[in-house]
């Protein structure tokens, strides 16, 4: 069993070679993880096979865009993301991730995939960072009668700003 580590504030770096590499089974459970993804989490592999991907998932990080990233590799298609995650530490470290799905000889989806490589910095404190802020407060709001509530809400409030902006998900995140 894992428990959440505290927050220590500390952000953690990788290589802008580095290339973050998992696999994961159809309900999110890691069946592969490369090294460097070990190293910059702070896990073991035995700690992080058949562990719930969602083991390194950073409470900044808006559930409504995990939403958004599960509808689209379940309907069998890619998505790009910025992504903050948390180390085992309690460190924290941002990601550009691409997430695909798997599919057998059938064509179903068997599981997913993710490589995902150093974000740009600009974009992260100039556009992701103040968006997924925004985001959570509404995720968290007073008055939401629960979180899925809360979860609908931010879910509305990022689609609104997307089409406010004539801009698709997609296009939101190439054109920063």
């Amino acid at each position: 069993m894992h428990t959440s580590p505290s927050l220590s504030g500390h952000e953690r770096m990788f290589d802008p070679s580095d290339v973050i590499v998992t696999k994961t089974d159809l309900k999110g459970r890691i069946t592969y993880a490369n090294r460097v993804f070990l190293n910059i989490s702070h896990l073991k592999l035995s700690d992080a096979l058949d562990a719930p991907h969602s083991l390194i998932r950073h409470p900044n990080m808006p559930r409504c865009v995990f939403k958004l990233l599960w509808e689209r590799i379940e309907a069998g298609k890619e998505i790009f993301a910025y992504v903050v995650n948390r180390a085992m530490n309690g460190d924290h470290y941002w990601v550009f991730a691409h997430v695909t799905p798997s599919f057998d000889e059938n064509g179903q989806v068997s599981g997913y995939h993710s490589n995902r490589r150093v974000p740009d910095r600009k974009v992260i404190e100039g556009t992701i960072k103040p968006l997924y802020d925004e985001l959570c407060a509404i995720e968290q709001g007073r008055g939401k009668s629960s979180r899925k509530d809360g979860l609908t809400t931010a879910y509305e409030a990022l689609h609104q700003r997307l089409q406010s902006r004539g801009l698709d998900y997609d296009r939101f995140i190439f054109s920063n």
